[in-house]
């Protein structure tokens, strides 16, 4: 089958690789209908995320059909139209049971990367290293889903499929990001990147009762898309102070919560930026945290902050003597998305929720090197490239 495989850093092929195969009863096969980019995956092409392999085949948001199910599976059958939640998970290990979907100790069958990395192993996802388990992605024509069970979920009738295609991981992790974050009713919330996470984060927020959003970004195509689709309130940061104007909306005091949707590859103007990129480069960190630091800044006193961006190792001028002083609350994690799935597929087919907009740019699977060269380089409007493994 065809599948789009990393070959080294900011190289991308498609490629021949075999099918998929049922290896556990707990197995099924999901033929991939649409399949998209994510901003995490462009850490990968990077080659900043350590543990990738020439020929690993890339993709971790998808959606498809059911071809075949392992002996075990219960609830779904041949013919399901279902979508993946981009981590895999048990669903018997305490971390499952206790709603941290991301952190099982069964999904990855490789957890010494993620000890030797961060003290602990996490849990595994499609087409994201092998320090996440090795998994081969959704940029494919076929995919092999673990624990079927528990990571597929049956798409209700009337829901598209480029609105259902969200429900993987844009949309959950968005979800997470302000429900853990402590949204509540009358807020003000700030969220740091329009990408399709923060711009899902955005409606989060204002579907659990912020009475004021906030998008900061520099694109004007994904600022356009929060104003028009999502309805927040948008920055743009190289045209003003971030920190003063997030103040003046909001009473003085800074936003309640603060939402960072960007990740190890942030930008900004002036110094702070060329230092990090400069060190980041040289590997003397290796992200890029200039989110992060302006949103602990920018919180109030005694607030919140989400960290949705993903990071991979250390950082440079952690301001910690902020958070200590203004007693923030800071969380973070890999999305949780088994814990929301179910919710936003029922929100979306009551017309709630709608994030079929991400999807500017529908190509087939065999043009995802040309999709992956516009999604990094913001070319012609792009905000998400999906890819058609079928057509």
């Amino acid at each position: 089958m065809k599948a789009l495989c990393w070959t080294g850093v900011n190289e991308l092929a498609v490629e021949d690789v075999s099918e998929p195969a049922i290896l556990n009863s707990h197995d099924a096969i999901v033929k991939v209908n649409l399949t998209t980019t994510c901003g995490s995956d462009l850490h990968l092409l990077g080659g900043y995320i350590p543990a990738m392999r020439s020929g690993d085949v890339l993709g971790h948001e998808f959606l498809g059909e059911v071809v075949e199910v392992g002996s075990s599976v219960s609830k779904h059958r041949v013919g399901d139209r279902v979508v993946v939640c981009s981590f895999i998970s048990c669903g018997e290990c305490w971390y499952c049971k206790h709603d941290m979907w991301s952190l099982c100790d069964n999904g990855n069958p490789k957890p010494e990367f993620g000890e030797a990395l961060w003290g602990a192993g996490i849990g595994g996802c499609y087409g994201y290293s092998h320090a996440m388990g090795g998994f081969a992605g959704s940029h494919a024509e076929y995919v092999r889903v673990p624990f079927a069970d528990r990571g597929a979920f049956t798409v209700p009738d009337g829901v598209h499929d480029r609105t259902a295609l969200f429900a993987s991981d844009a949309v959950p992790t968005g979800w997470m990001g302000a429900d853990l974050g402590g949204v509540r009713a009358g807020d003000v919330v700030a969220v740091w990147g329009a990408g399709g996470v923060g711009q899902m984060a955005a409606r989060a927020a204002m579907l659990l009762g912020a009475e004021r959003v906030i998008v900061i970004d520099r694109l004007p195509e994904r600022l356009r898309q929060v104003e028009s689709h999502i309805g927040a309130d948008t920055l743009d940061y190289t045209e003003t102070d971030v920190e003063a104007e997030l103040r003046e909306r909001s009473g003085g005091r800074g936003p309640d919560v603060c939402i960072e949707a960007v990740g190890l590859e942030a930008h900004s103007p002036g110094a702070a930026y060329v230092y990090d990129q400069i060190k980041q480069q040289l590997r003397l960190q290796t992200d890029r945290p200039i989110a992060v630091r302006e949103a602990i800044r920018a919180c109030r006193k005694g607030g919140s902050i989400f960290i949705l961006g993903v990071f991979a190792g250390v950082v440079d001028k952690f301001p910690l003597g902020a958070v200590m002083n203004k007693g923030l609350t800071i969380r973070s994690a890999q999305q949780h998305g088994h814990r929301y799935i179910p919710m936003l597929l029922e929100r979306m087919s009551k017309g709630e929720l709608d994030p079929s907009h991400l999807a500017t740019h529908v190509m087939p699977l065999s043009e995802a090197p040309r999709g992956y060269e516009m999604f990094k380089e913001k070319m012609d409007g792009c905000v998400r490239a999906v890819f058609q493994p079928g057509a």
